[in-house]
């Protein structure tokens, strides 16, 4: 048996003013898209937002169901619209936040492990990094590849058939 570590490098930053002009019109168009959140069960709103290689910046919102779990999370909208919109142009970076009463939470929020997934597999598809922010109004963490949050994930292609 070998035992081993997996280390993640990440930046906080305690105020989105403490980010460069790029990564805080990403955040906060992600703030923005909480907005448009559906999540009358959770009261729990989520934006997110995508930001791609062509300048696009295209955002999403959690869209809860009645009839769990047929809604869908921030990330995943904002990924899968982006790449229905624009097929062939890369992420560059996604920003996701999170709201309750219309108000930005402290902390920052984490995609759940279906958007790692999701993520994930964008980064592998478009092969370049995807930068991952998650914000919250009083702490932000940023990584620089989506890989990061995922480190044991699902590639079909690391099977030999």
């Amino acid at each position: 048996m070998n035992e081993f570590e997996i280390n993640i490098k990440a930046k906080r930053y305690n105020s989105i003013n403490e980010m460069n002009e790029a990564d805080r019109l990403l955040l906060e168009a992600a703030n923005k898209a909480t907005k448009t959140s559906y999540a009358p069960y959770s009261k729990f709103n989520v934006g997110a937002a995508v930001l791609l290689e062509n300048g696009e910046i295209i955002t999403g919102s959690n869209q809860e169901n009645n009839a769990y779990p047929s809604g869908l999370c921030a990330e995943r909208v904002a990924v899968f619209y982006a790449n229905a919109k624009y097929p062939n142009v890369a992420i560059k970076a996604i920003a996701v936040s999170s709201a309750v009463d219309n108000k930005i939470n402290d902390k920052e929020v984490y995609p759940c492990g279906s958007c790692r997934q999701v993520l994930v597999e964008s980064e592998n598809r478009q092969k370049t990094k995807i930068k991952l922010i998650m914000g919250g109004s009083k702490s932000i963490i940023a990584i620089d590849s989506v890989r990061l949050m995922l480190p044991f994930t699902f590639d079909l292609a690391e099977f030999s058939r």
